[in-house]
């Protein structure tokens, strides 16, 4: 549990710095170019490390129920919602999640985030969501992984 605590931290530390780099060290112009996308990904990454640290102290102090089976997951967790946060940026550019936004000139921005850390923090939900959405789009029939077991 110490390898988990310590790596969600770790990768909490590395995300935050990543996400304000930019300010404090010259970047390349691809990374400024894609700031936006970047940043939903670190911000889903975010949400799921925020995700996974409630749990280890849900699961280890409140309700005494850890178990190292579950170890995997806690690993696994951070990088599949940094994927959610980057599909959600990808998503809202195509117009498929709309925002409601003001005319504020950063409104739009911290939506997107704002969208990253829920997709990253809920990831089940988002993909259902996702699904709902590729079916009344395209027609898509929902798969039934997310049916299968409720992680969040």
């Amino acid at each position: 549990m110490i390898k988990i605590i310590t790596y969600l931290c770790l990768a909490l530390f590395i995300m935050v710095f990543l996400s304000i780099s930019h300010h404090l060290i010259d970047m390349p112009s691809w990374y400024v170019e894609n700031i936006l996308l970047i940043k939903c990904t670190l911000v889903g990454i975010m949400g799921g490390i925020l995700y996974c640290l409630r749990a280890v102290y849900l699961n280890k102090c409140v309700r005494k129920e850890w178990d190292k089976d579950w170890e995997v997951w806690y690993y696994l967790r951070p990088i599949a919602s940094g994927i959610s946060g980057f599909i959600s940026y990808i998503f809202l550019k195509a117009g498929l999640l709309v925002l409601e936004a003001d005319a504020k000139p950063d409104a739009i921005a911290f939506g997107y985030l704002a969208i990253a850390f829920i997709a990253g923090y809920n990831v089940d939900n988002f993909m259902k969501k996702l699904e709902s959405i590729a079916s009344s789009v395209w027609g898509i029939k929902k798969s039934r992984a997310s049916d299968d077991i409720n992680t969040d």
